[in-house]
């Protein structure tokens, strides 16, 4: 089985990818999404976040406040890193046993959503890497576009790695400046490149 690291810059169309991506019936993991599943109610990690950030960090219902939680890890990279630290290690251990149980299902391909890639150097374990880029003007206008203030927008491009290293890492790019379909069209090339390796291998294999 193939496995592909998706990676990008925050507003520039990873979510679009991984819904493209599900769209072929392709095996997708968001680390985001397990990044919260994590921090639910009674999860061992949250439990260690209160420990670390007090316990201003969770609300009278025992529910993480992510937004409290934002302001101080953004702004302060000691906090961040020492959030990092909580979350990362278990964030690639479930990942990697979702990766595992879909190999022995004989899945051909799945696809890891990683937003520190790089930083986690998760690609010593991945066959590619995909990047998702825009410009900075367009990636600012998505994010106002969902609320956000610009100082929100500013602290959090700050914490990323920019997006030209990612770029420059990455196995594959697909720029996101036009509509879905080209999204669609440039993903879709780099599915047919990828798998058509991987049968390539797999009939050489054979002889």
């Amino acid at each position: 089985m193939k496995v592909l690291g998706l990676t990008g810059g925050i507003g520039m169309g990873k979510s679009t990818a991984d819904q493209l991506l599900r769209q072929r019936g392709i095996a997708v993991v968001d680390t985001d999404v397990l990044a919260r599943e994590l921090v639910e109610p009674g999860q061992p990690a949250l439990a260690e976040i209160k420990k670390v950030f007090g316990g201003e960090m969770v609300d009278a219902q025992g529910r993480l406040r992510r937004d409290e939680l934002a302001r101080k890890v953004f702004v302060d990279a000691e906090a961040r890193k020492q959030l990092e630290a909580i979350l990362h290690p278990r964030i690639r251990d479930r990942w990697r046993k979702q990766v595992e149980t879909w190999r022995k299902e004989g899945r051909p391909l799945s696809v890891v959503v990683i937003p520190l890639l790089f930083k986690t150097h998760a690609e010593k374990e991945l066959d590619a890497t995909i990047c998702i880029a825009c410009s900075e003007p367009t990636q600012r206008q998505r994010l106002l576009a969902r609320g956000w203030s610009e100082e929100e927008i500013k602290q959090r491009i700050r914490a990323q790695c920019p997006i030209e290293q990612k770029i420059a890492k990455a196995d594959y790019l697909i720029w996101t400046e036009a509509g879905m379909e080209v999204h669609a069209a440039q993903l879709e090339r780099i599915l047919q490149e990828v798998v058509g390796s991987a049968r390539e291998a797999l009939v050489q294999s054979q002889f």
